[in-house]
């Protein structure tokens, strides 16, 4: 059913780049907000500026996983360690919550002037689903998830809703730790192997593999079909539409 194994019975969608387009609008965020703290700090230690490469970096170190610690993934990456601060640090803070709380301004601002579109193939999937009688939920790393699916029309499609705000209050790990997916197919009921993990980040489908769910459907928007294979899919697709004819 629905490229699915038989004992499939959940579908657990991350948001950003499975169901929407807002991959798009959190890199730009991201980009923005890493090279204005790089420049600054280049600038303050006498070191060349080497801006945030949207490609690589994005996908190495801070798609699909909480936003302080893709800041802290990425700055590790570029040997720079600073204070976490608190979650209540403003956005011009030199800390890991600051500048996490600099790229949340810049997403807010963007759902605001509209910037969140759909996938249509995935809207049909979900769709199809809820007709199939599929359990229904959205796994992300967002604090920003309802926003995003209120503002997409298809919060009525998603039974449970599992995001950054939820991770927080039930102390649950990030991606590439499997515990936000095994929360929310608890939150329906079911056990992992009765769930399929749709992502389409590294950190996503490694977190499916680890959680031993049903099956880990990648879906590749950049051309990263390998990598999200050595993460941990088990097939990937560059849009779910392709698995209704499956």
């Amino acid at each position: 059913m629905l490229g699915l194994p038989p004992q499939v019975t959940a579908c657990l969608f991350d948001l950003d780049g499975v169901l929407t387009q807002t991959a798009l609008v959190h890199n730009a965020a991201w980009k923005q907000t890493f090279d204005t703290f790089l420049q600054a700090w280049s600038a303050q230690h006498g070191q060349a500026f080497v801006p945030f490469d949207s490609g690589a970096d994005y996908h190495d170190y801070v798609d699909g996983r909480p936003r302080a610690d893709g800041v802290r993934t990425f700055l590790a990456s570029r040997q720079i360690t600073l204070p976490e601060g608190t979650p209540d640090d403003g956005p011009d803070q030199q800390t890991v919550n600051g500048i996490g709380n600099r790229k949340n301004l810049l997403v807010l601002q963007k759902i605001k002037e509209g910037a969140v579109q759909v996938y249509d193939g995935s809207v049909d999937y979900l769709k199809a689903a809820k007709e199939a009688g599929l359990r229904r939920a959205v796994v992300s790393a967002s604090a920003n998830c309802k926003d995003v699916l209120e503002a997409a029309g298809i919060a009525d499609l998603i039974e449970v809703r599992v995001d950054g705000v939820t991770a927080r209050e039930q102390n649950l790990p990030g991606k590439p730790a499997p515990d936000t997916f095994l929360y929310a197919a608890a939150q329906l009921g079911l056990p992992p192997e009765s769930c399929a993990v749709y992502e389409d980040a590294q950190a996503g489908v490694a977190a499916g593999r680890a959680g031993k769910f049903g099956i880990v459907v990648g879906v590749d928007r950049v051309g990263q079909t390998q990598a999200l294979l050595d993460n941990g899919a088990d097939i990937v697709v560059q849009d779910l539409a392709e698995l209704l004819t499956r």
